[in-house]
């Protein structure tokens, strides 16, 4: 009899280990809550630059990991690409120009998509130029050349950012361009001015060798957020916590890049060696000012206020109908004032 409970219990023992055995074959990723780890993919608002270092922040430092969620960063290129990876499902998260997205929803072009965490509290879209073409407000743009992206919220903007400024926007010449020839156009003196990002002026000193002049659109237009972070509708449906999980990984991810710029800059540097650490720097510096909302919220919080706002500002701007709604782009469930 104890010969056969003492094999009894051998037996359930061994069947006991094998089970143990499979479980661990699962990919956990040192979870500690022992659930399978999710896998995602996010797009970078424009490639691997400083503006865009938290992700990769948040990935090293284990963030992600400590949520149960392991993360491919790709490299993103602007508005367009980034909805249109979204909406086929090559990613399930993304940053993005979120005033742009919202032209862009308005017009009815791309509309499954929701902002749910804020990067830049304001737009960070400027004019830039250098000190010696002696522009040194808006209204000195008159009769001047300025370079934009073609098509991008910079130039969507720059009648409304005129008008609110004081003068009549047709009296500059807007040239279209690939963005990457920006800074090569202002360093070479074929245009007076550049419309494009704040984190910009970094990259344009070096290329001319000159003391950059910014203007500001958030001077005129102080109503517009900057970047974003977007999922779909449906994700936040089937799976809101893994939204959260996600949400609440990257936003400490951009904390501690603001906090520590040299080590987010390296951090980034080690993704993308071809980018320097002191380009990254620069950036993270230049739009830290501009990530923590006013009033005590939370890094990441969007007031749903400011986003009608915003939605006001464009359809009296005539860049989208009347008839959208904060609910169409925004999902603030996951990001609460406290």
């Amino acid at each position: 009899m104890f010969k056969r409970s003492r094999a009894l219990v051998v037996t359930l023992l061994a069947a006991a280990l094998a089970v143990t055995g499979c479980s661990g074959s699962d990919d956990k990723s040192g979870d500690p809550t022992g659930k399978e780890t999710d896998k995602v993919a996010y797009i970078t608002a424009f490639g691997a630059v400083g503006r865009d270092a938290f992700a990769w922040v948040a990935k090293e430092k284990g963030y992600f990991a400590e949520v149960g969620i392991e993360v491919d960063i790709k490299e993103g290129a602007g508005n367009q690409q980034n909805l249109t990876a979204l909406k086929s499902g090559q990613v399930q998260f993304g940053a993005l120009d979120f005033t742009g997205a919202v032209i862009q929803a308005g017009k009815g072009e791309f509309t499954d998509w929701r902002a749910i965490a804020a990067v830049h509290q304001q737009t960070l879209i400027s004019v830039m130029t250098t000190k010696d073409t002696n522009i040194t407000t808006p209204k000195d743009l008159q009769g001047k050349t300025m370079a934009t992206g073609a098509g991008s919220v910079t130039e969507l903007l720059f009648p409304a950012f005129a008008r609110l400024a004081g003068f009549d926007p047709t009296t500059v010449k807007i040239e279209g361009v690939q963005t990457t020839a920006l800074n090569g156009l202002m360093a070479s003196r074929r245009v007076d001015a550049l419309g494009t990002f704040l984190l910009s002026r970094g990259a344009l000193q070096a290329a001319s060798k000159k003391e950059v002049v910014v203007l500001p659109y958030s001077d005129y237009l102080r109503d517009l957020f900057g970047n974003a972070i977007i999922t779909t509708p449906s994700l936040i449906e089937k799976d809101p916590d893994l939204v959260q999980r996600f949400t609440n990984a990257v936003l400490k991810g951009l904390q501690y890049s603001i906090e520590h710029p040299d080590e987010a800059a390296a951090i980034l540097n080690k993704a993308k060696p071809s980018y320097s650490v002191a380009a990254g720097k620069g950036e993270i510096d230049a739009m830290s000012p501009h990530v923590r909302p006013t009033g005590g919220a939370p890094i990441g919080f969007m007031d749903e206020k400011q986003v009608a706002r915003t939605i006001t500002v464009l359809q009296a701007a005539s860049l989208i109908p009347p008839g959208l709604t904060p609910e169409e782009v925004i999902d603030p469930r996951f990001v609460k004032r406290s």
